[in-house]
């Protein structure tokens, strides 16, 4: 167990690619604080992570919220004696032709995809910095390298999350933090689910269809599992990842090549 006693912070936490990071985390001996807006899937999580013999706690919290930020990051030092994992992995996703999108939409996406992780991040990170050691993830996305149509607000908060990724590493590089980036392409997760039905609706195509054309966009003809992606956010998690820092992790099947 590579990271027996850390404390990690895992935010969106309920479902999909936050709820398969902490479990990785609690394989690797993590000491957990799961973070969402819904308290019920929270505390499920929660309790099957104690069972397991885990120390898991639930706080249902808006990231989006500097006030909110602010309880969590009192809980984490409640909790967990401070926080030595981020993983920012709150989110959302849009899909609109450009000219449909309303400020409200852009603005959401941003609070959503980037001002979350702006808020968490600047919350935890001084505790790392005073012990000498720390973790930050951020779960991007392939938008966040590359354009695409119809995700304009996505993918421009995406690129954000990058950049503050990249920006954040610069600036704290030596210091024993590392800080980075996981872009993940389609993966089979309620979110998706979600955006195949909104295409399938304006489109009056089966949702069948809509899922096998975008399970075609990657070369290996299929949506990424969360748990891929989980595994790769532990990793970064560990000391043997000291070396990888400021990168943003293309889990694209190849699609990039």
């Amino acid at each position: 167990m590579t990271l027996r006693g850390k404390g990690a912070v895992v935010t969106g936490a309920s479902r999909g690619i936050g709820a398969a990071a902490a479990r990785a985390l609690a394989a690797e001996g993590a000491r957990l604080l799961l973070v969402a807006r819904t308290q019920g899937p929270l505390e499920e999580l929660a309790r099957a992570l104690m069972e397991a013999g885990t120390e898991a706690h639930a706080l249902a919290c808006d990231v989006t919220e500097a006030s909110s930020v602010r309880t969590l990051a009192d809980k984490a030092r409640a909790a967990l004696g401070g926080a030595d994992i981020l993983v920012n992995n709150a989110g959302g996703s849009s899909s609109d032709p450009f000219s449909r999108v309303t400020l409200e939409e852009w603005n959401r996406m941003f609070a959503w995809n980037a001002t979350s992780a702006f808020l968490c991040t600047q919350a935890l990170l001084p505790g790392m910095l005073e012990r000498g050691w720390g973790r930050v993830v951020n779960i991007a996305s392939v938008a966040g390298l590359h354009g695409a149509p119809y995700i304009a607000p996505y993918a421009a908060a995406k690129h954000a999350l990058v950049g503050l990724t990249r920006s954040l590493a610069a600036e704290v590089a030596g210091k024993g933090v590392t800080v980075n980036a996981v872009c993940p392409g389609y993966v089979d997760t309620d979110m998706t689910g979600r955006n195949i039905a909104r295409v399938a609706e304006r489109t009056a195509r089966p949702e069948a269809e809509i899922r096998a054309a975008f399970e075609r966009l990657g070369p290996q003809g299929r949506f990424l599992r969360p748990e891929e992606v989980a595994g790769v956010v532990a990793f970064l998690c560990t000391g043997a990842a000291g070396a990888i820092h400021g990168q943003a992790v293309a889990l694209d099947g190849g699609r990039g090549n």
